[in-house]
């Protein structure tokens, strides 16, 4: 029997993270993270949101950045905003 995280993990569209971390990532890595948004903070920090398929892909993402020796600051999971489904 599966659980509410295990069904929305595996959906076809991924689960949406925001990744925190510290100092501003350049522009020229912005192709190398896919389909995240990359914000720099007014505080030094960088914010990625996005989508990844499943948690292998998450790790993978996770690894680019530690690859980079770049200071993680945060990982935070998105729940999807469920609005559309009220009348």
């Amino acid at each position: 029997m599966s659980n509410e995280h295990e069904i929305k993990a595996n959906s076809p569209h991924g689960t949406t993270y925001e990744i925190r971390i510290m100092g501003h990532l350049p522009t020229q890595w912005t192709d190398w993270f896919e389909d995240f948004t990359i914000t720099p903070e007014n505080n030094g920090a960088t914010r990625l949101i996005g989508s990844v398929i499943d948690q292998s892909a998450l790790h993978g993402l996770l690894k680019k950045i530690r690859n980079l020796g770049i200071p993680l600051l945060s990982v935070n999971r998105i729940e999807p905003d469920n609005s559309d489904n009220q009348s």
